[in-house]
């Protein structure tokens, strides 16, 4: 018998949620704080939540073709270039902001934080939402197939 299981788990479930609540609750705090201008806020907003779209869109692309669900090749593209965009900004934009070195990772690491937890929620919804039974591990016995 081979143990096959689609359906995540309830704690892994929770623990990608609350590490997406935490961190871009850390990531809203810190802009809210923060001594800027209002402008370079939104800069930051935006580019959060720029991020956390791209991202998510990449990793469903990525698991769609994995599927075989076709999908465009210009989509497939603009998806990873989105996301290496997001990036990319909020790289350009911490590095020529007037901040302290420390709210600098703290901004760095609660953004990456919230992407990371972006895609895992997602996959785990994906997972969820595919899984046969969603509560139980299921056993396939290979002789029958």
């Amino acid at each position: 018998m081979t143990h096959v299981s689609n359906a995540p788990t309830k704690s892994f479930i929770f623990a990608s949620i609350a590490a997406l609540a935490i961190g871009t609750s850390a990531f809203g705090i810190a802009l809210f704080n923060a001594q800027m201008a209002l402008n370079e806020k939104g800069y930051y907003l935006i580019i959060l939540l720029y991020g956390l779209f791209s991202m998510v869109s990449l990793q469903k692309t990525i698991r769609d073709k994995m599927e075989g669900i076709k999908t465009s090749k210009a989509y497939y593209l603009m998806a990873w270039v989105s996301s290496g965009i997001a990036i990319a900004l909020l790289v350009l934009g911490l590095y020529n902001a007037d901040l302290l070195l420390s709210e600098k990772g703290f901004y760095a690491m609660s953004y990456v934080l919230s992407l990371f937890s972006a895609i895992t929620v997602q996959k785990n919804i994906r997972d969820k939402a595919q899984s046969p039974n969603e509560d139980k591990n299921i056993l396939i016995d290979e002789t029958n197939i």
